[in-house]
């Protein structure tokens, strides 16, 4: 169902220069998550340009996008967004796309064609930010620096999320997640003392970039309402992740001190590990505070333990996990699962199953929270996934729509611009639509 987007803005997206109107096509499905927008989302108003492909940019423009800014995906006409063909599909139909493109209308623009840049710089006088995450210089060997955008729309946020900056020695190599994961320690740190450093199965540098690229366009445009002014952003994905990691650099930098691989276990406290129970499940225990592990102590029949002296802080406890590790994992290898759980729980001690996906759709409070919801697709019908990522009081995200097609919008953005059917078949002539 359409309708007019409205002219109201939140503080930090004040109106653009040229409202358009706007919500998705007749063609767009309505979810049926339980976080249902209010009228006036938080980011209702704001007009946000995603450029930029694998993961981080992108999902920043899909956390924005879930607060009800008005994303814009622009693809290359004959090379889609490589998410929609990442991982499993269905049907033909990428399912990473249908998460990571939800709450997007979907254009095709080649911006390498003077056609595709002078219909990107009308967009961008309409828009508050742009994310992308071409190799530093790319824009601006295409006449889309920050020098043209900013002379279009001087209250543009331009976000450029890139493996290593827009500057330094590495800034023009190509790069990935994978190699955030692996400069940043954090594979340093990860797996078995005596085996191999560990990458993670999944994107978890990216993700956490795009963690942190939303927060950074919320902080300039709240920059922009003080000055009036837009700024660049620029996101290096070695960079989040690294903060994530703690106070390492600290720690060489004061103790000379080197955090090494140490599994399941942790430096800090003890016991922290994972542990099979009597039916072949696993679970996660950590002592984190000192009154938590006192109280595993006593659950497991070694009370005797605590009265140790060197129990009385974490990092003396971690010293001697062999024989805390013994003392859990002995006791939780003679019970069920179930009956691990209840009697944590009684004892009110930190627990938690170790669970692989199917356990996660069916645990109930990840049920009460809605964490994984509904959404009816044109395409796949009814489908799962993650929900918005918090819950605000007043005024709610929500997921309106999964990933549309490639291009799927791009008639409807345009004429919104102002192009008429005649534009946009001389557009489609020269190759830049």
């Amino acid at each position: 169902m359409t309708e007019p987007r409205p002219t109201e803005h939140v503080t930090t997206a004040p109106p653009v220069s040229a409202p358009v109107t706007t919500a998705p096509p007749v063609t767009a499905p309505v979810t049926t998550a339980s976080r249902v927008a209010a009228p006036a989302a938080p980011l209702h108003g704001a007009r946000v340009l995603d450029l930029a492909t694998l993961f981080a940019g992108p999902l920043a423009a899909t956390l924005l996008g879930d607060f009800g800014a008005d994303v814009v995906k622009v693809e290359h006409p004959d090379r889609p967004d490589p998410s929609r063909g990442h991982g499993p599909s269905k049907d033909g139909v990428g399912l990473w796309w249908k998460l990571l493109g939800r709450n997007k209308r979907t254009i095709t623009l080649n911006l390498s064609t003077p056609g595709g840049r002078d219909t990107l710089l009308r967009l961008a006088a309409t828009a508050d930010v742009i994310i992308e995450n071409f190799r530093p210089g790319t824009l601006e060997k295409w006449d889309l620096g920050w020098e043209e955008l900013s002379a279009a729309n001087p209250r543009l946020v331009l976000t450029r999320v890139t493996a290593f900056g827009q500057f330094g020695p590495y800034a023009h190599r190509p790069g990935f997640g994978t190699l955030a994961e692996a400069m940043s320690g954090f594979a340093a740190i990860t797996g078995e003392p005596d085996a191999p450093p560990t990458l993670p199965p999944f994107g978890l540098a990216d993700s956490i970039a795009g963690l942190a690229t939303a927060y950074a366009v919320m902080t300039a445009l709240t920059a922009r309402d003080r000055t009036g002014e837009g700024q660049v952003v620029d996101m290096a994905i070695i960079e989040p992740i690294l903060t994530v990691l703690g106070p390492q650099p600290l720690w060489y930098d004061q103790l000379g001190y080197v955090q090494a691989r140490t599994g399941n276990r942790s430096a800090n406290n003890a016991p922290r590990n994972t542990y099979r129970t009597a039916d072949g499940d696993w679970v996660a225990v950590s002592t984190s505070a000192q009154s938590v592990a006192e109280r595993v102590m006593r659950l497991v029949g070694r009370p005797e333990l605590i009265d140790e002296p060197w129990f009385a802080t974490g990092a003396e406890r971690a010293v001697h996990t062999d024989v805390l590790d013994e003392a859990v994992g002995s006791w939780i290898a003679r019970h069920t699962r179930t009956d691990v759980l209840a009697a944590f729980e009684k004892a009110e001690a930190a627990i938690a199953p170790v669970q692989d996906v199917r356990d996660v759709l069916s645990d109930p409070q990840y049920q009460a929270l809605d964490t994984v919801t509904a959404v009816d697709d044109p395409e796949l019908g009814r489908i799962r996934m993650q929900n918005v990522l918090f819950r605000l009081s007043a005024t709610p995200g929500a997921i309106r729509w999964a990933g549309r097609p490639h291009g799927a919008d791009t008639d409807a953005v345009l004429t919104e611009l102002g192009l008429t059917a005649d534009e946009l078949s001389t557009l489609r002539e020269a190759g830049a639509l």
